[in-house]
């Protein structure tokens, strides 16, 4: 039997910061285990999408895919814990997007309608500095199915290709960018607002300080500096201490 090329041949320094797909809480998550938590917080009915919408998503975005390797760039916590099986993992540049505290939480995970959190997601910039990973074809729909009940969760994000630039070459990924039309998604919040937001936020995942303080941590572990975000998470401490 052939062995299986090493995902890491690139990066070897990324073996021990990327978590195994295999001992990930996403590589069996199902967005209904989360109705009844939902329910108990108050959250109204229909606050994902159902899994025919999720699917109807899917299907669309990889039309004409089928059967090829597919890409992922990661800007958050993909990188780190992707959940889905990769062959192959680069770091890579994306022009024209930035990680942005855009999604406003308040519907109990980060932040609730009292103090409302704040979390990243992908949205127009001037670049952004963010993993790649490589899902072989005869994986594609097994492993897309993990991907997408993650990321489109709730319809806060829209897959799109977009061009990424990597140490080896050039390629085509799909990612999941900041959905305009989304209740979640607040592109216009304040400098203010959004530290107001990261440093009061908390709900049953935790606190939204603890969110931005666990995303800093892993891009200086896997090497991406990120200045806007660590400038936000500087400023948020210093609210959250000034209370």
């Amino acid at each position: 039997m052939t062995a299986r090329p090493d995902p890491f041949a690139h990066h070897p320094e990324l073996r021990d910061k990327v978590r195994d797909p295999h001992q990930s809480f996403f590589r069996t998550f199902q967005p209904s285990d989360l109705d009844e938590r939902m329910k108990a917080l108050g959250v109204p009915p229909h606050w994902r999408l159902s899994d025919e919408q999720r699917e109807a998503t899917r299907h669309t975005a990889l039309e004409g895919h089928v059967g090829d390797d597919l890409w992922v760039f990661a800007y958050g916590s993909l990188m780190w814990d992707p959940g889905f099986v990769f062959e192959e993992i680069r770091l890579a540049d994306v022009a024209g997007y930035a990680r942005h505290f855009c999604l406003k939480d308040e519907i109990g995970g980060r932040g609730t309608r009292e103090a409302p959190g704040l979390m990243a997601a992908l949205d127009d910039g001037p670049g952004c500095t963010g993993l790649v990973f490589r899902i072989a074809g005869e994986r594609l729909d097994e492993e897309t199915q993990i991907l997408w009940r993650r990321e489109m969760l709730s319809g806060a994000y829209v897959p799109a290709f977009v061009d990424a630039v990597t140490a080896e070459g050039r390629l085509q990924a799909i990612t999941f960018i900041a959905n305009k039309q989304a209740k979640r998604i607040h592109a216009d919040l304040s400098r203010d607002q959004q530290v107001q937001y990261i440093a009061t936020g908390k709900g049953i995942l935790g606190s939204s300080l603890e969110y931005i303080e666990n995303l800093v941590s892993h891009l200086t572990a896997l090497g991406i500096e990120d200045r806007d975000v660590s400038s936000l998470l500087a400023d948020a401490r210093r609210y959250a201490g000034s209370r």
